[in-house]
């Protein structure tokens, strides 16, 4: 027995601590995530079993209960034992929000009452651990962290449950559907519905634009008149062009010198928008290869990547040489001409700032000083996408410690009769961070404000010719990649029209947590409400007819800066600026006011709007169809006297949609569709427990087979029924199945996709 233990969040970080002090702090006990989860509604008042429009709020708080799966029992019950002799426990999980909430609702679950000392680290290498024991802290210091969590947690309960079956209620009257609703979840199906609806309402504008080569003493250049109210009508464009052919005047010559520091250093969500734009990567994906290399066995090459702010403490200062002498061994960045001095900029224009780290328990994702000398060691052992990843944080480091660019920027202008003519040109003087990034060049310097201008004084006579029209129109907003969609959660006040309120919630972080986004994104996914198309994220048709629905009950369900409202008072809590239950109350009532809105004008909806089958399943295909999936969609609508999608020959995604609204199947293959009996279901999905942000659905004690007589679809319950063939026994566990007597069934809330791919719903 042991005075004094270690608490980590999961076994991989348990063998890292024990590496680096061994038992010197006691005996090292894993967790694995969350032991506890909060107690249903109806666990804690048995009237609420039954679905009604009420607001779930139990009094005071949620109580937790033991997390089932995996290995959590056995974990819970060592940790348990443990601290009946524990004089002093190390609580040495993740550095943010959740970190803090799993390891302390253990302590307060066991109503642990001795020493508790927080152990702080933001790498996870020997030596960091070892200085983050040293210099570990009483745990009563990081109460707002706690309180901040628990805030969250049991807000998003009351919230998302609550909605969830007043939705359920009361606009799905007869249909066998759940309208599930999260505080999250759904404002991000909005986000992304909304795009898609101003992209297909989106009717483009013609305007025009007029080019002229302007010829003068020193060369020639290419000159454009733009205005601001664009040009309509081609005919008052021709007749400017007309004005301009010819046309001789002076040139007004502007020259300025200008500096631009280095992009700031990298948090999570720019990460995921990043590397979603270039490389195609989901959030998730950022997130796991982040992962990897912050605690991947062997590497431990960055700081701890769900980073939600990107300053670094003015302590790091010291650790600069350190790192850039690691980083310039690698080839990659040998090339790049660091200064000899590296540049150290603090406050809020620069990377270092102390303030800008207020409420934040870590910082940027940066290289890992403690490791970079290791780095030609550990290269051979990462993987292609980790290196790219490492590539683009080891290049944000290294241009914050550059010096600034520099460039000469040249304006031309020439008044044609009152027609502004304009020309722009940079010439770079000294690259100093750009050189980090040789092959990168901004939007701005493209095309022809990349043009090379020649040599040219103020008032130099210039005759403009070649003049001529160009005729353009207006775009549409692109699509979002999941890249941009974590973008935009972060910046939802950009969805809110009150300025006042926007410069308020410009100090929030927007909608859920760096930690959370990407499996929001994913669960979207997974009740196929959204769905991806090549880069881009797009809703289903069954995501688009459920945002219609919610939108019309009650606006505030839907609207990102009202969620962004209730984050912010969320946020508060973890700086002192509000009690976690006032928190908690702010939630609540804008709930409450959501459920009467619910109650008093609900309307009944079509049910076949909630059903998952058919055309609201379509799967998306990259790139163009197959020359059989081409000549199946213009068979079926011949046969069937339908006009194809008008990008049927050059979308995969037209194509297979199409084909599964009409063909009856999701492979496009054109096969008969299937018999009634061997349809998938339309049935109950719902999540008991959402994570962290999906929808609760009653439970049902009755499990019942699927047999030909009786369909899927005809079954009561929120199980779902499944047929495991013979020898699948592993597989299907391994995929969440449950067996009982009388059959094997999916839980309520399972992802249902891998069965259906093998053909066992």
């Amino acid at each position: 027995m042991t005075d004094q233990i270690v608490i980590t969040e999961k076994t991989s970080q348990a063998k890292d601590v024990r590496a680096a002090v061994g038992h010197r702090y006691g005996a090292i006990l894993p967790a694995e995530g969350h032991l506890f989860d909060l107690v249903e509604p109806e666990e804690a008042v048995p009237e609420w079993k039954r679905w009604s429009p009420v607001l779930l709020r139990p009094e005071g708080l949620y109580p937790t209960k033991p997390a089932s799966g995996g290995n959590k029992r056995p974990k819970l019950q060592a940790i348990r034992q443990a601290l009946r002799s524990a004089k002093c426990v190390w609580l040495a999980t993740d550095c943010d929000r959740e970190g803090q909430l799993i390891g302390q609702e253990i302590l307060e679950h066991l109503k642990y009452r001795g020493r508790v000392m927080r152990v702080i680290f933001t790498a996870q290498d020997p030596q960091t651990i070892r200085e983050a024991f040293a210099r570990a802290r009483p745990n009563d210091e990081f109460a707002r962290l706690y309180a901040a969590a628990v805030a969250r947690r049991q807000a998003d309960q009351i919230y998302n449950l609550s909605l969830t079956r007043t939705a359920t209620v009361t606009l799905a009257k007869g249909a066998r559907s759940v309208i599930g609703v999260g505080r999250v979840k759904t404002p991000t199906l909005a986000i992304v519905c909304r795009r898609e609806l101003e992209i297909r309402n989106f009717v483009p504008q013609a305007y025009f634009e007029v080019v002229a080569t302007a010829r003068a003493e020193g060369g020639t250049l290419r000159m454009r008149h733009a205005p601001k109210e664009r040009i309509l009508k081609r005919e008052e464009a021709e007749a400017i062009a007309a004005l301009a052919e010819g046309f001789e005047g002076p040139l007004a010559v502007k020259v300025e010198e200008k500096r631009q520091s280095p992009p700031r250093l990298h948090d999570l969500p720019s990460l995921q928008k990043l590397c979603g734009s270039r490389f195609g990567w989901s959030a998730a994906r950022t997130l796991e290869l982040a992962q990897q290399l912050y605690d991947g066995e062997g590497k431990k090459i960055i700081t701890y990547p769900r980073a939600e702010t990107r300053y670094l403490p003015e302590s790091l200062v010291g650790d600069v040489p350190r790192i850039i002498a690691g980083l310039r061994v690698g080839r990659s960045f040998a090339t790049i001409p660091l200064p000899e001095n590296p540049v150290i900029r603090r406050g809020a224009g620069g990377a270092f700032h102390d303030k800008g780290l207020a409420g934040a328990s870590h910082h940027a994702v940066i290289p890992n000083a403690n490791t970079v000398e290791t780095l030609r060691e550990v290269w051979p052992r990462l993987s292609t996408d980790e290196r790219r990843l490492f590539d683009v944080i080891a290049r944000s480091y290294l241009a914050a410690t550059m010096p600034d660019y520099r460039y000469r920027q040249t304006t031309v202008t020439m008044d044609v009769r009152n027609h502004p003519f304009r020309a722009t040109g940079r010439q770079p003087i000294e690259l100093g961070w750009r050189a980090a990034f040789p092959d990168w060049q901004p939007a701005e310097e493209r095309g022809e404000d990349a043009q090379l201008l020649p040599q040219l004084r103020h008032g130099e006579p210039a005759r403009l010719q070649d003049a001529e029209v160009e005729a353009k129109e207006t775009r549409p907003p692109p699509r979002y990649n999941e890249g941009t969609l974590i973008e935009a959660m972060q910046n939802a006040w950009r969805f809110v029209e009150d300025e006042a309120l926007q410069e308020r919630l410009k100090e929030a972080k927007g909608i859920g947590t760096p930690a959370t986004r990407a499996e929001v994104i994913r669960g979207l996914k997974t009740q196929e409400l959204l769905m991806a198309d090549g880069k881009h994220i797009v809703p289903t048709p069954r995501g688009l007819a459920l945002h219609g629905i919610l939108e019309k009950a009650d606006p505030a369900l839907v609207d990102p800066g009202v969620t962004a409202q209730m984050e912010r008072l969320l946020d508060e809590v973890l700086v002192g600026q509000q009690e976690m239950m006032g928190a908690i109350d702010a939630v609540c009532a804008q709930a409450s006011r959501i459920i009467a809105r619910l109650q008093d004008g609900a309307e009944r909806i079509d049910p076949s709007l909630l059903a998952s089958g058919g055309s609201s399943r379509a799967r998306p295909m990259r790139g163009a169809p197959t020359p059989a999936m081409k000549r199946y969609v213009e068979s079926l609508a011949r046969q069937k006297g339908l006009e194809p999608p008008a990008d049927y020959a050059t979308s995969g995604t037209a194509c297979r949609a199409f084909l599964d609204q009409h063909a009856g199947r999701q492979d496009g293959s054109g096969e008969a569709p299937a018999s009634p009996a061997k349809r998938p279901a339309t049935r109950r999905r719902a999540a008991r427990k959402p994570a962290p942000d999906a929808a609760a659905a009653p439970s049902r004690k009755r499990r019942t087979r699927a047999t030909a007589d009786a369909p899927p679809e005809d079954l009561p319950g929120g199980d779902t029924p499944l047929r495991i063939p013979f020898g699948n026994k592993e597989a299907a566990l391994r995929l969440g199945a449950r067996y009982r007597t009388g059959g094997w069934y999916a839980p309520p809330g399972s992802d249902l996709g891998p069965f259906r791919e093998r053909g066992w719903v």
